[in-house]
């Protein structure tokens, strides 16, 4: 049963600024994230960026709450083995899934100065 839906845009050169602060880094992404985007190159690091602040932003809608639901470095936008993203929860996000029996479904996309995430939470269980 389809629990929720969000979506979130967000302008990638937005990016470019905040990631020159480490308290932002800390503050917004993950460890898994953040070795994800140190990884890339500076451009790819800003869309993915991006693209992963709009995920946040995107599951905090589907789950009713937005900003402010959960710390936002508990909500990480990840990508599988093949590249296909998707999340990995900690803290007391990983406890609301858990609890709630929910399964999120992730898609990304950036183009043109913009990024695009695309959220549908499935409740297996409850």
């Amino acid at each position: 049963m389809v629990y929720g839906i969000g979506a979130d845009l967000v302008q990638i050169d937005r990016m470019e600024k905040s990631l020159k602060s480490e308290a932002f880094w800390n503050r917004v992404f993950g460890e898994e994230e953040r070795q994800l985007l140190l990884g890339l190159g500076e451009a790819r690091r800003m869309q993915s960026a991006a693209a992963n602040f709009a995920a946040k932003e995107a599951f905090l809608k589907a789950i009713g709450t937005g900003i402010g639901g959960f710390a936002l470095h508990e909500i990480q936008a990840i990508r599988k083995q093949g590249g296909a993203p998707g999340f990995s929860f900690t803290g007391n996000a990983a406890q609301w899934v858990q609890q709630n029996g929910i399964k999120a479904h992730l898609t990304l996309s950036h183009d043109a100065g913009l990024a695009q995430a695309f959220v549908v939470l499935e409740q297996t269980e409850k």
